[in-house]
């Protein structure tokens, strides 16, 4: 079992020291900075088991574009109608979210029991395969906090541009 207290303690410690270095490849990126960010990636999660955590269907909601929930409701053979009155609530910035946590399809497993036709919030999270990292640092801080993964991501990725 992941030692969530543990992860989150470190991030929030090293929460400057993180935001430095990612304001640093803002400013000044490698050229190969993509390519070590897939490598990183692909090596934090041969590392980490997001089945031994699931912290972000515990604790925090994707938003659903309308082909999520066009697809999600087509594989329940539910309404999208239906679905969103069963799962859904608009938030504060007119999102179309969960209504409750941790998510309805989080099995007791960490599995998800819509895992093929997830939302492409879940699909893309925790962000840290994505080409120019830099674009998205106030989300890879926060995201430090919530995912283990993207803790070890950062600091990996330090250690492999030596900063």
């Amino acid at each position: 079992m992941m030692d969530l207290e543990f992860y989150k303690k470190q991030a929030w410690q090293k929460q400057k020291e993180h935001r430095k270095f990612l304001e640093g490849l803002k400013k000044k990126p490698p050229k190969n900075l993509d390519y070590l960010t897939l490598e990183t990636h692909e090596d934090t999660f041969a590392e980490i088991d997001c089945l031994s955590c699931a912290n972000c269907c515990k604790t925090t909601g994707p938003l659903y574009t309308e082909k999520d929930i066009e697809r999600i409701s087509k594989h329940l053979r539910m309404k999208p109608v239906d679905f969103e009155t069963e799962f859904l609530r608009i938030d504060e910035d007119q999102d179309k979210v969960l209504q409750n946590l941790p998510c309805f399809f989080l099995n007791e497993d960490n599995a998800c029991s819509i895992y093929d036709v997830r939302p492409k919030a879940c699909r893309e999270y925790p962000h840290t395969d994505r080409k120019k990292i830099y674009q998205i640092n106030h989300l890879t801080i926060q995201n430090t906090l919530i995912c283990p993964a993207t803790y070890v991501f950062v600091e990996k990725l330090r250690k492999v541009l030596g900063k």
